[in-house]
């Protein structure tokens, strides 16, 4: 394969890669620092703190680039998507793969600064980045396989911290799956009338009309499993009021969604507040209790 990069076209590149809509990027970086802070307990090194903030922006990069080669053949035919780059032809799809290619070297890059035990679950993250795209084609359950990619920070994290994977991690794991899911069946709500039409799969679709009850009930999953994460870590309880604030959050954006499509998409955008909120009773508490 040529090198096919052109700078002149970097205006679209950087399109592909979503860098304008940062809120995938909020989405992946708010559960790693979750999980960078609870292993640490409070005082993660600045070294991982950079080297897993620039590894979320590169592979969250990398998932759209692929996400966007593997639905080229669709995304001209659904209204929201019409206009991305691989679907209007400005980008062609042997840029893409090498654009893509580009950003997982990058992303391998960073791993140098790794110990070996990290490096290995890392592939993870990679296949689970290259395959979701795909999944859309095959199960009803995309989100679920996003929701494993999402998440797979944190088990990175606490191995690049503690060189283990307590019982907590893998509680805090789940609830960052459910979470992911319910945003994302948000953000697929939009788009359900255009993919039943071209025959892409989503939890939306499966859930049909009792999408926004599951939704909640996933949201209140992950409310119940994150309070379990604050009992094993012993947080402070200004955690627990962060609890209460997502929950808030949480009521908000089912009203939004009953409203209309348009109150989907800002549902699934509202949810940067909801891990912003849990960051900060997670930092709160480790602050509070140095004191």
């Amino acid at each position: 394969m040529s090198l096919a990069l052109s700078w002149h076209n970097r205006r679209h590149y950087l399109q592909l890669m979503r860098l304008e809509k940062p809120i995938g990027t909020y989405l992946l970086l708010w559960p790693t620092w979750w999980a960078l802070w609870l292993a640490a307990k409070g005082v993660p090194s600045l070294d991982l703190l950079l080297v897993f903030s620039l590894g979320v922006v590169l592979m969250r990069a990398a998932g759209c680039v692929i996400n966007d080669y593997a639905d080229r053949h669709w995304d001209g035919a659904v209204e929201r998507t019409k206009q991305r780059p691989l679907a209007s032809g400005a980008v062609t799809a042997t840029e893409a793969l090498q654009l893509f290619l580009l950003l997982l070297l990058l992303s391998a890059s960073l791993l140098v600064f790794l110990n070996w035990q990290t490096v290995l679950l890392s592939l993870v993250a990679v296949l689970l980045a290259a395959i979701y795209p795909f999944m859309k084609r095959y199960t009803h359950l995309p989100q679920v396989v996003l929701g494993a990619a999402f998440s797979w920070g944190m088990p990175m994290a606490f191995m690049a911290t503690q060189l283990q994977l307590p019982p907590l991690l893998w509680l805090l794991y789940l609830a960052n799956l459910l979470w992911t899911v319910a945003y994302d069946t948000y953000y697929a709500l939009v788009d359900r009338p255009d993919d039943i039409n071209v025959g892409i799969k989503s939890t939306a679709i499966l859930f049909g009309r009792y999408a926004l009850p599951i939704i909640a009930l996933l949201q209140l999953c992950t409310l119940l499993l994150l309070g379990g994460v604050g009992y094993l870590a012993q947080l402070h309880w200004l955690y627990y009021c962060s609890l209460v604030g997502a929950a808030g959050c949480f009521i908000y954006q089912y009203r939004l969604a009953r409203a209309s499509r348009q109150g989907c998409f800002n549902a699934f955008l509202h949810n940067h507040y909801v891990g912003m909120l849990v960051f900060a009773g997670i930092a709160l508490s480790y602050l509070i209790n140095e004191f």
